[in-house]
């Protein structure tokens, strides 16, 4: 188990670094992560090392990001773990939980495309993940949408039944460029059983939005 006064030196830093992040990113989806890793590393009965360094990766795997849209944003997650690697070095956090949790947030990012070996770089993918599907995935998505000014939805096609999803144009693509993929790309079945429950909610949701869009007419 981590130190509680080293996770509360370490939370406090990854707080302030948040505070002027938008919604999606804030540290209420820090929190949120932290607390998935910490169920999965549990459902997956991971050591208590191992479910450590995921819960410490997850802490401060936003500790440095780009803007939505950047052209250097593929590369936030290097970056992110050179800042993390300063602080818990700064912190006294144990050498031997530095390079694990550093990789993790390295390779953490969906755009990123990196499937990792470690258990714990595979749970923060994972945890970090489900907080992109479900109600409050949605509720991620709009608010980056809007941060963006993109429109909802493409007019005639909103659903994309009859092109390519672009959500650098349309807020409502994203849902079928990666929300939806989300579960093919989830490693464990703890993450797989929560991401289900989600994703029917998604569809759920897609389905109202459909009907609505219907009653009152496309742009």
């Amino acid at each position: 188990m981590i130190d509680p006064s080293l996770w509360s030196r370490l939370a406090a830093e990854a707080e302030l670094r948040a505070r002027a992040t938008e919604p999606a990113h804030d540290f209420f989806h820090v929190q949120r992560v932290v607390q998935n890793a910490r169920a999965i590393a549990r459902g997956e009965r991971a050591s208590e090392r191992s479910e450590a360094i995921a819960a410490t990766a997850a802490l401060l795997h936003e500790l440095f990001t780009y803007p939505k849209g950047h052209p250097k944003s593929s590369e936030a997650g290097d970056v992110c773990a050179a800042h993390a690697r300063e602080l818990l070095e700064r912190e006294g956090a144990p050498s031997a939980w530095i390079d694990p949790v550093c990789a993790a947030i390295r390779d953490h990012a969906f755009s990123k495309g990196v499937v990792p070996d470690a258990l714990e770089s595979r749970i923060l993918q994972d945890a970090d993940r489900l907080d992109a599907v479900g109600a409050i995935g949605l509720a991620r998505m709009w608010a980056t949408c809007a941060d963006m000014k993109r429109p909802f939805h493409a007019p005639g096609d909103p659903f994309c039944v009859s092109r390519a999803p672009d959500d650098k144009s349309w807020g409502l693509d994203h849902v079928y460029a990666k929300l939806l993929r989300i579960p093919d790309r989830l490693h464990t079945a703890t993450a797989r059983r929560i991401a289900e429950d989600r994703v029917a909610f998604i569809r759920v949701y897609l389905a109202q939005l459909e009907r609505e869009i219907d009653q009152r007419g496309t742009e």
